[in-house]
């Protein structure tokens, strides 16, 4: 069956997906979701793709999985293992050349202004669990440019979260359109959907398997 490599998001770790990952493992797939060192001052993208192959079983039938800032760093995974299929969840996606630190004025982002922007849908226990979880972003990868020439040449896919109040539908809509020109698969969820609906993200991914 079909590994699935999860690239988290910032400041989150690999137990976020705990849930998708065992709805997955139900389904007969393996999935593999490491903390990537996104505190660390001497790593950057590429770093943190690395860390990510480095703690696969194999680089056979893979699909690649980036969520939240994990969308600038899950083709790279791709790219570098020749992933039989990329999908990103309400993520950011990179242009060759662009710096995460530049990511949000060149996508054009604006704050929803709206209050508790990640955890809103996702039930107490688990939310305050995540938020314990959190860690620290490194200011030297913020200012390394994505450094591939263009995005993979392999099976794409996006999952929109309706619900998002971090990256809104209407936003990333755009986004979508503009860096990948393909249509979103759309999922009733906030920003933290491996959280708030494991089971249907879960089917989502195990679609493209």
């Amino acid at each position: 069956m079909t590994t699935f490599a999860i690239v988290h998001g910032a400041g989150d770790v690999g137990w976020s997906w705990h849930l998708v990952a065992t709805a997955l493992e139900a389904k007969g797939h393996t999935v593999v979701a490491p903390d990537l060192p996104t505190e660390d001052e001497t790593k950057d993208l590429t770093d943190w793709a690395s860390t990510v192959v480095a703690a696969l079983p194999s680089t056979e039938d893979v699909v690649v999985v980036g969520h939240s800032f994990g969308g600038l760093v899950a083709p790279l995974v791709a790219a570098q293992i020749n992933a039989k299929a990329l999908v990103y969840v309400t993520a950011m996606l990179p242009k060759p050349g662009e710096t995460p630190g530049d990511w949000w004025e060149k996508a054009g982002y604006t704050d929803s202004g709206l209050e508790d922007q990640f955890w809103h849908d996702v039930p107490p226990d688990l939310a305050a669990e995540s938020q314990q979880r959190e860690r620290g972003m490194s200011e030297h990868a913020m200012g390394v440019p994505w450094p591939l020439d263009a995005m993979p040449d392999l099976p794409t896919h996006f999952v929109l979260c309706t619900n998002d109040r971090f990256f809104p539908p209407t936003f990333m809509r755009r986004v979508v359109a503009d860096r990948l020109g393909i249509e979103p698969v759309e999922l009733a969820a906030g920003h933290c959907a491996q959280l708030s609906k494991p089971e249907e993200l879960a089917t989502i991914l195990a679609s493209y398997a």
